[in-house]
C-alpha cells in the first residue's frame, strides 16, 4: 500500500519513520524543509507540497497542529483532495475541533474519499515508542481495514463510533488530563506554602486514590522544577480552548474545565507556551506573589 505523511513534526515524524520501517512506499511532505532530509535517508519520497503526496498515496496521514492547517492541508489550492484518487482514504492524527473532522469528513467523501479521525494520546515518548493510544472516528469498515497501519503507531486503538467521535474523545481526554494538573499543581502548592515537602506528599499522594498519571508524571516535573515540554503547554491550551468553544455553542456547564482554561491563559501570557504544561504551579507560585 502506498502512504503519505503530512506533517513531520515531535510527534509526526516519529510515526512516519514507523511506517516507513514497516516496509510501505512513503511519501511525505512539510513546511518546515529541514526536517525531510532524514526522511529521505530513510527512503522516503520528499514532496513538494500535500497535493503531490496525495498524487502518490493510497493513504495519507496528517499530524499538524491546528483546524485550520488541517483544512489548508485538505483544501488549500496544492491540497491532499486535489491530489486524491476515488478510493482513497485520509487519517488525521491531528487533535482538531469535532465539527470540523464531521465537516472534512463529508467534503471528502462527495469526492468518493474515505477519511478518520484518529487523534493520539501519550506524547512525543508515545510517537517515539509507537505505543500511543489512538481514538479513531469514521466508518467501522474503513476503520478495520486500517487497523493494521495504526498498529504500527500505537497499542490502545479503540474505534469510537462516526466521524468526529475520536475529537470527542480526544477533547475528553483534554479535559481529565488538564483539570488533573491543575488540581496537582495546587495540591503540591498549597502543601509547600503549608510547610510539607512536596515530594513527600507526592509520593503518599501516588499511593492513595488520589493517585493518577498526572500526578506521577507533571507531578514529578513540579517537584524537580523541570519545565522542560513533555508536550508542549500551548497545544493544551488549544485543545481546551476547543472544549470550551463547544461548551458555549451547546450551553454545557464546564466549570473546573473553564477555571483551568484562565490558568492555561495566564500561562500563555507568561511566555511560557513551549514548555511543559506542569507550569501550571509557576501560574500559582506567580499570583501567590503579587498579594
Amino acid at each position: 500500500m502506498k502512504l503519505g505523511f503530512v506533517g513531520l513534526g515531535v510527534m509526526g515524524k516519529p510515526m512516519a519513520t514507523h511506517l516507513l520501517k514497516a516496509d510501505t512506499t512513503l511519501a511525505v511532505f512539510d513546511v518546515a524543509t529541514d526536517k525531510l532530509a532524514a526522511m529521505t535517508a530513510l527512503g522516503a519520497q520528499v514532496c513538494a507540497t500535500p497535493r503531490e503526496v496525495a498524487a502518490h498515496s493510497d493513504v495519507v496521514f496528517i499530524m499538524v497542529t491546528t483546524t485550520k492547517d488541517v483544512e489548508q492541508v485538505l483544501f488549500g489550492e496544492q491540497g491532499v483532495a486535489n491530489g486524491l484518487k476515488r478510493g482513497a482514504t485520509v487519517i488525521d492524527m491531528s487533535s482538531i475541533s469535532p465539527t470540523a473532522a464531521k465537516q472534512f469528513a463529508l467534503r471528502l467523501r462527495e469526492q468518493g474519499v474515505e477519511m478518520l479521525d484518529a487523534p493520539v494520546s501519550g506524547g512525543p515518548a508515545g510517537a517515539i515508542n509507537a505505543t500511543l493510544s489512538i481514538m479513531v472516528g469514521g466508518d467501522a469498515d474503513v476503520f478495520n481495514r486500517m487497523l493494521p497501519l495504526l498498529q504500527h503507531l500505537g497499542k490502545t486503538i479503540v474505534h469510537i463510533g462516526g466521524n468526529g467521535t475520536g475529537q470527542v474523545t480526544k477533547c475528553a481526554n483534554q479535559i481529565a488530563l488538564d483539570v488533573a494538573i491543575q488540581g496537582v499543581a495546587e495540591a503540591l502548592f498549597f502543601a509547600q506554602r503549608n510547610g510539607a515537602d512536596p515530594a513527600k506528599v507526592r509520593e503518599v499522594l501516588l499511593g492513595g486514590l488520589a493517585a493518577s498519571r498526572a500526578l506521577e508524571v507533571c507531578g514529578k516535573k513540579m517537584v524537580e522544577r523541570d519545565f522542560g515540554a513533555g508536550m508542549e503547554a500551548r497545544l493544551h491550551h488549544k485543545d481546551i480552548g476547543v472544549v470550551m468553544d463547544i461548551a458555549w455553542h451547546e450551553h454545557l456547564p464546564m466549570p473546573a474545565t473553564a477555571a483551568t482554561m484562565q490558568q492555561l491563559n495566564a500561562l500563555m501570557a507568561n511566555g511560557w507556551s513551549r514548555d511543559d504544561p506542569a507550569s501550571l504551579l509557576r501560574v500559582l507560585e506567580q499570583a501567590a506573589q503579587a498579594k
